[in-house]
């Protein structure tokens, strides 16, 4: 268990051998060896303060000019968080989003300052169980209300679109396109990015209305950019990035800057190259296998969401690691 300090983790434990246990908001398993298994930080709560938002995934901490974002463990599917966490998921999606911001930082800047927690102000960087490995300071941007999706593939929504008008977001593609199928070439497919539910489909004209004609150019050309280089090096890598999300702000200058995560697990579809087959749905590195399993079971896609059998947490767990290590050549720090 992490040292207790003035900044405390809300902490669960997950074994695939056991079932949970409830006590105090702390989850724990012990496996067939008596041993606890590793850590799953749900939520991060200080005793002086709380996170200034949480959103599905990420806890916030509003520090003035600076922000620290905290990737939990958390995991949502059909925009319900569940119950349980996946071990090391926030570790997994910050430090992906960190190699790629490192990256591609000659594309665009990006908001972040450092992941180190030893630079880190207090009390964050007095508690490294909880917050190392899942956390980047940022500085602070004012976000665009703009969720920029490149697809390269037909899959998810995009297939569903195009087999009722064979367009995706205005954009139409050719005729006779299988699911999973490679498009020509990049398309942008931007969304509203709403608080709550699920986020629309919109033109760029209703981007341009929205970030004015300027900005609207730059963030779809940096899209493209972004995604096209990311895809590649990932290809090269056994990984296909089917789509992906990014997320731009405007810094104190009204500089275009590239925020949030990038190109993870859980803002794009991974698939393994070699069992790349089109004509229908591809296995997958990301959380397509905690969907699959909730469409199984049945569930209606409202609150409460069921709870996600040990296999399920382990085989996701499993995925999210192994995209890491593909990626970058490292394992979880």
């Amino acid at each position: 268990m992490p040292r207790r300090t003035d900044f405390i983790g809300v902490i669960s434990k997950v074994d695939i051998s056991a079932a949970y246990e409830t006590a105090h908001h702390t989850f724990f398993t012990t496996n067939h060896s008596g041993f606890m298994s590793s850590s799953v930080v749900t939520s991060t709560r200080s005793a002086t303060r709380t996170p200034s938002r949480s959103g599905k995934v990420r806890d916030l901490y509003d520090l003035g000019d600076s922000m620290l974002i905290v990737a939990t463990d958390r995991i949502s599917a059909f925009d319900v968080v569940l119950p349980e966490g996946i071990p090391n998921k926030g570790k997994v999606l910050t430090q992906i989003s960190a190699f790629w911001f490192d990256r591609l930082a000659s594309v665009v800047p990006n908001h972040v300052i450092t992941t180190d927690v030893t630079k880190f102000p207090e009390p964050f960087r007095s508690d490294p169980a909880v917050f190392a490995g899942r956390s980047m300071l940022v500085r602070r941007t004012r976000p665009l209300p703009v969720e920029c999706v490149v697809r390269g593939y037909l899959s998810g929504s995009g297939w569903n679109e195009y087999k009722k008008a064979g367009a995706i977001c205005g954009i139409a593609l050719p005729d006779g396109l299988r699911e999973s199928d490679r498009l020509p070439e990049p398309v942008f497919t931007p969304t509203t990015k709403a608080e709550q539910g699920h986020d629309e489909n919109i033109t760029f004209a209703q981007v341009v209305e929205l970030v004015g004609p300027e900005v609207a150019e730059e963030i779809r050309s940096l899209t493209i950019e972004i995604y096209s280089r990311g895809a590649e090096f990932a290809r090269a890598k056994g990984i296909i990035i089917a789509d992906t999300k990014f997320e731009f702000g405007l810094d104190e200058n009204g500089a275009v800057v590239w925020i949030d995560e990038a190109l993870t697990p859980d803002s794009s579809r991974f698939w393994p190259l070699d069992s790349y087959r089109p004509g229908g749905p591809q296995p997958s590195f990301d959380k397509q296998f905690v969907r699959d399993y909730l469409l199984e079971v049945k569930w209606n896609k409202t609150p409460p969401a069921p709870t996600l059998p040990g296999h399920v947490i382990a085989t996701t767990k499993q995925k999210y690691e192994e995209a890491l290590l593909r990626l970058t050549g490292r394992g979880v720090q």
